[in-house]
């Protein structure tokens, strides 16, 4: 791989892997059954620079901003490479949001260029929000020959002719503003550097190295913190292959595994537990003798293995079952959100280590990794080569919030000083996490002081934001908590759930308020509904400007009522 403490910029650093690796396999789009082509990581050049020439002829350059919203496929990349070689900022957006959210986002981050696919575009440009929008140009992707796309351009018509100018930046420029998923009403846009993406790259890749050959399989959103890390940045720049998939149905994704000889894919805790439900339903239907056997040969496995993964072993012991995976993978990694320990002990004893990890997008990605050295399946690992984690004001039993340093560690939110201020103090980043370090370095999460929950789907859901859909509802004032902020658990293998928090109309009463909300619920996607209402009768603690005290509100709320008076929806 490249030795990335030689550049100053992500722009530089993925030029010089073009170059080097020219002739291998970097990137192939799948779509169902068949696949759409395979790049070169020459040919990627090639498809890239009319999009940046296109750039340039805006003109587009140091500093400005442009933002992605399309699902999973190689334009997503090629775009990203031609907006940092003219030494633009990315502006990742998740496209599963709403068209009114996306609006709201391209306007919070100021971007003036955005790549769209056409489906979205026909969305976007109904939604009341886009007049107002400051796009300079509009690249749109896969328009159908005379579909009517406004004042747009065709991603097909990026004009040929000589090299664009590459413009150089450094370390400390910007080189994204990703937002959190469920970000809404207070939109948190974290600022990252050149130097954040390519210091958590070094980190990640001296325990998890590609090289030329490797296949990373992309199912995550590219715009995920996790995918533009390991299925964009890490494979490209030590020469490895990323598959992309325009389909996530579950039979497809199952075939891409032998298809394609995988050897890293990252995974959401929903999507490992059902493959490990998938799995054990399967063990379940052989007949008893075979079952023993398997049960035996995977019991040897676990003591062969016990200090650390030995692929070649594992591949020998239980041939099908690697067969099923290509028999070529090396890791799956899972992070976002909680995953059950036997889940992970599971996969491990399969000889399909699972690198469980914790990290936030204001990190870059991760802070901590489980190095496998030996298997833990109890911890979210230890702190990444770099980073310094601590546990701060804990209590009896050691655990704290938990804190982190590192040249990965965003320079802030944007347009927000004040509550960069809150988060980064001293150089340290407060997560809102509970924690604590056992005398091997391995950190252990068990819950959360913030007031925002992680879903099993890895999607961040601020409570706040979920707020505006029950507008309207008949209640005099009303708000919406993480369940486990208002009732703190002490582990994270419980579900976390939303909670909606209502002072009833003396008028309407509270006996109809149950059917209403879940109308008003069926509204939201899956990750954003809430589980429960609380019907409280005081009046909600208010600043002197009248916005809600949610802090002083849960307490109150937990002093006084006991979890099992929340109403079921």
């Amino acid at each position: 791989m490249l030795d990335l403490s030689h550049y100053d910029s992500l722009g530089a650093a993925l030029g010089d892997a073009l170059d080097r690796f020219a002739d291998h396999i970097c990137l192939i789009e799948a779509d169902r059954d068949r696949e759409n082509h395979r790049l070169t990581y020459r040919q990627f050049r090639e498809r890239a620079m009319p999009v940046a020439r296109a750039l340039e002829n805006l003109p587009f350059g140091a500093g400005n901003r442009a933002a992605i919203l399309m699902s999973n496929q190689s334009k997503w990349l090629i775009a990203a490479y031609a907006i940092l070689y003219r030494g633009g900022v990315i502006v990742p957006l998740d496209y599963k949001l709403s068209a009114r959210e996306h609006a709201e986002l391209l306007a919070h981050s100021k971007a003036e260029v955005l790549f769209i696919e056409y489906p979205l575009w026909r969305m976007l440009r109904n939604e009341p929000g886009f007049a107002a929008l400051a796009l300079r140009a509009v690249f749109v992707t896969e328009a159908p020959e005379g579909a009517e796309i406004g004042s747009a351009r065709r991603w097909e018509e990026c004009p040929e002719g000589p090299a664009p100018t590459f413009v150089p930046r450094k370390r400390q420029d910007w080189a994204g503003i990703v937002y959190s998923s469920g970000t809404g009403g207070r939109p948190k846009g974290c600022i990252l550097t050149h130097e954040n993406y390519l210091e958590q790259c070094r980190s990640l890749t001296t325990w998890y190295p590609f090289w030329p050959g490797v296949r990373y399989l992309s199912i995550l959103p590219t715009n995920h913190a996790i995918d533009f890390m390991v299925g964009f940045i890490g494979p490209f720049v030590c020469g490895a292959a990323v598959v992309h998939l325009r389909t996530l149905r579950p039979e497809f994704i199952r075939d891409a595994f032998p298809r394609y000889r995988i050897t890293y894919a990252s995974v959401v805790p929903l999507v490992l537990k059902n493959v490990e439900r998938s799995l054990r339903a399967r063990f379940d239907q052989l007949p008893p003798m075979r079952r023993r056997v398997l049960d035996g040969l995977i019991a040897l496995n676990r003591g062969l293995t016990r200090r650390q993964p030995h692929p070649r072993i594992s591949r020998l012991l239980l041939p099908q079952v690697h067969q099923a995976f290509g028999g070529q993978l090396l890791t799956l990694i899972v992070g976002g959100a909680f995953t059950e320990p036997a889940t992970l002990q599971f996969f491990y004893d399969l000889g399909l280590p699972v690198a469980n990890g914790y990290g936030l997008t204001e990190a870059c990605t991760a802070i901590t990794v489980n190095d496998l050295r030996p298997f833990r399946a109890d911890t979210v690992g230890k702190p990444l080569p770099g980073v310094e984690i601590r546990i701060t004001d804990a209590g009896p039993d050691g655990v704290g919030e938990v804190q982190a340093r590192a040249k990965s560690i965003m320079a802030g939110y944007l347009d927000d000083p004040g509550l960069t201020a809150e988060t980064i103090v001293d150089g340290w980043l407060h997560t809102g996490d509970l924690g604590w370090l056992d005398e091997q370095g391995h950190l252990h999460l068990v819950g959360r002081e913030k007031n925002m929950i992680v879903t099993e789907g890895g999607k961040n859901v601020y409570p706040e934001d979920v707020e505006h859909a029950f507008e309207g509802v008949p209640a005099k004032e009303f708000c919406i908590f993480a369940a486990n902020y208002l009732w703190p658990a002490r582990s994270l293998g419980g579900r976390e759930s939303l909670i909606l928090v209502v002072r009833p109309d003396g008028e309407a009463g509270a006996d109809g308020l149950p059917a209403l909300v879940a109308e008003r619920n069926r509204r939201l996607a899956d990750f954003k509904r809430v589980s429960g209402l609380l019907v409280w009768e005081s009046d909600f603690p208010r600043t002197a400007s009248l916005k809600i005290k949610r802090p002083e509100l849960a307490r109150q709320i937990a002093e006084r009522v006991e979890r099992s008076a929340v109403i079921d929806l």
